[in-house]
């Protein structure tokens, strides 16, 4: 048993779907169309020819387009022109002397003069240059071995005050460290006005110094250098492999 349904008719439906279908093709040929000639819109200098806004040849060098650029600026210059597109016009041809000034860009706009079909790929080095951060790869470097030095001697330090720790919890070095102390004079339990709990500390941070003054900690536990952090490292070692002997 056929069930109703609300909507538009048969004919109808296939009028709208073959509509659409037309619409896109439309919309394609036209894409098509734009890039024939290697110009697309939104890119560079959008339909038009960044070479013809200057009105300079393909193979003109750098400096012939410059003067062409100034020349035409001057012309066109919202304040010296007040025809009613002068404005528009000067902003193409700043468009342009942006896109034709810099090697790379150029090198870029005429692979897409010479290859209109690569539409994506044109997209991407259109806008990897503008969207990628504008920063000397010298900084990046010089900020990433910076970061690693500092890592690297805050680990070390972080593992010999541990070390440090261990060693003065074990009766062999605490007695022997006190020793000391007692010889020097630095353990005075007999302060009058101090707390309890600040002798402690006090004393703590006395046998400390001792037993980091007489223990050597060796391997990855050993005392922090910073000769010793990848930035030394990197600027020394090559200096001594060089000399023979330290710089």
């Amino acid at each position: 048993m056929p069930v109703a349904s609300w909507g538009r008719p048969k004919d109808a439906t296939s009028t709208i779907l073959t509509a659409a279908k037309m619409k896109v093709f439309v919309a394609l040929l036209l894409l098509l169309v734009g890039s024939a000639h290697g110009l697309i819109e939104g890119l560079y200098c959008g339909t038009r020819n960044c070479y013809e806004v200057l009105d300079v040849d393909r193979g003109t060098e750098a400096a012939e387009i410059r003067r062409a650029y100034r020349k035409l600026a001057i012309q066109y210059h919202p304040d010296k022109n007040k025809s009613p597109d002068a404005h528009e016009k000067f902003l193409e041809i700043t468009t342009a002397y942006d896109v034709l000034k810099d090697e790379e860009e150029r090198a870029n706009y005429d692979y897409m003069l010479d290859n209109p079909d690569e539409v994506y790929s044109h997209y991407y080095h259109y806008y990897r240059r503008r969207v990628a951060p504008k920063v000397d790869v010298r900084i990046v470097i010089a900020v990433t071995i910076t970061v690693i030095s500092v890592v690297q001697y805050i680990g070390w330090s972080h593992s010999y005050n541990a070390a440090l720790s261990a060693a003065l919890r074990m009766p062999h070095y605490r007695t022997r460290a006190k020793g000391i102390a007692r010889e020097r004079g630095l353990l005075d339990r007999k302060k009058k006005g101090v707390l309890k709990e600040d002798l402690k500390a006090e004393e703590e941070a006395t046998l400390r110094s001792i037993l980091e003054e007489n223990i050597d900690v060796v391997g990855g536990y050993s005392k922090p250098q910073v000769w010793d952090v990848l930035w030394f490292t990197i600027v020394f070692r090559p200096c001594r492999r060089r000399n023979g002997a330290n710089c």
